[in-house]
C-alpha cells in the first residue's frame, strides 16, 4: 500500500473544508466565529483550518475559542492544556469556564445521580457555550462535529423517535431565537478516522484520551457498530448521511418554539430550561 503523503492530505482534507463552508455559507463575511475548544483532535482541527483560512485573507472574520472544563478529575486537565495551546500559538482569543464556577457543580459530583454522565454533561456544556457566544456577541459557533458524530447523532435520535432534534443536523443550523447563537460544523464531511490520521501525521499536541464517562452512553455503542459496518462496508456512514439528510431533514426549524427560561432568561422550549432543572435537582441532592 502506498505510504500517504502528507502534504497531499492535508491538501485535500482542507479543501474538504473550505467546500462545506463556502458551500453551504457557513461563515459571512465580518462574522465573528467562536470554536468550541475541547483540546481534542476535532476541535483543535476545526481551530487550525479557521485559523489559516483568516491568515491566508480568502475569508474575512474575527476568530476566537471557549473552552469548557467539565470537572472530570485526572482526564480534564490534559484537554484544557492542549485547547489553551493551541490558542496561545495561533494567536486565538481564548475564553475558559467551568462547570463549578457557573453551575455550582464538577461533572464528578453530578454523575452520581445520572444513569449516564453524558445527560448532565451534554446539557450544561451547550448552556454555558451558548450563553458564553452570546455574551461575547459571537456570530458563529463553530463546533468539531465530524461525519461519524453527525451519523450517530442521527441514529440516537431515530431509535429514540425524537423527530425534533432532526431539525438541528445537517452543517449549519439557523438562528431560530435572538437568545440563540448559530452552529456550524465544518467537519460535517471529515471522518473521526481522517481526523486522528491528521493529528499524528502533523504531530499536533491534542487531548487523545476517551472520556472515562464514555462507555455509559448509546453513542458509545453506535460508534463501535458503525465502525464495524464501516470496515465490513466502506461508504456506509456517508450513504447514511445521505440519506437521513435527504429524508428525514425536513421539519422548519421556526416551527420548534423557544422562550426565554423563567430562572435564567436562556431559551427554551419549556417554561424552566433543562440545565436550570438539573442544577435545581442537583442542588436538592446535594444540600
Amino acid at each position: 500500500m502506498k505510504p500517504l503523503d502528507r502534504h497531499s492530505f492535508n491538501w485535500e482534507l482542507e479543501n474538504r473544508v473550505e467546500k462545506v463552508i463556502t458551500d453551504y455559507n457557513l461563515i459571512d463575511k465580518g462574522d465573528k466565529v467562536a470554536v468550541a475548544l475541547s483540546g481534542g483532535k476535532d476541535s483543535v482541527l476545526t481551530l487550525q483550518i479557521l485559523h489559516k483560512l483568516v491568515e491566508e485573507g480568502g475569508f474575512d472574520f474575527k476568530l476566537l475559542a471557549i473552552a469548557i472544563d467539565e470537572g472530570i478529575v485526572h482526564y480534564r486537565e490534559e484537554g484544557l492544556e492542549a485547547a489553551r495551546g493551541q490558542a496561545k500559538d495561533l494567536g486565538v482569543e481564548y475564553h475558559e469556564l467551568s462547570f463549578k464556577k457557573e453551575i455550582g457543580f464538577s461533572l464528578d459530583e453530578a454523575a452520581q445521580f445520572y444513569q449516564t454522565a453524558c445527560v448532565p454533561c451534554g446539557v450544561f456544556r451547550r448552556y454555558l457555550l451558548n450563553r458564553t457566544a452570546c455574551q461575547l456577541d459571537v456570530d458563529k459557533l463553530a463546533t468539531g462535529h465530524n461525519l461519524d458524530d453527525e451519523v450517530q447523532s442521527y441514529l440516537m435520535s431515530f431509535a429514540r423517535a425524537d423527530v425534533r432534534r432532526f431539525a438541528k443536523f445537517g452543517p449549519k443550523q439557523e438562528r431560530i431565537h435572538p437568545g440563540m447563537v448559530p452552529r456550524i460544523k465544518p467537519l460535517w464531511l471529515v471522518k473521526e478516522k481522517e481526523v486522528g490520521t491528521w493529528a499524528i501525521m502533523n504531530e499536533i499536541p491534542v487531548h487523545l484520551a476517551e472520556c472515562p464517562y464514555a462507555h455509559q452512553s448509546l453513542r458509545s455503542r453506535l460508534k463501535n457498530y458503525l465502525n464495524q459496518l464501516e470496515e465490513e462496508r466502506p461508504g456506509t456512514k456517508l450513504n447514511l448521511l445521505n440519506f437521513f439528510q435527504k429524508n428525514l431533514r425536513n421539519l422548519d426549524q421556526k416551527r420548534i418554539k423557544l422562550h426565554r427560561c423563567q430562572r435564567c432568561g436562556e431559551p427554551s422550549s419549556v417554561p424552566v430550561c433543562k440545565a436550570c432543572e438539573i442544577q435545581e435537582f442537583l442542588e436538592q441532592k446535594l444540600r
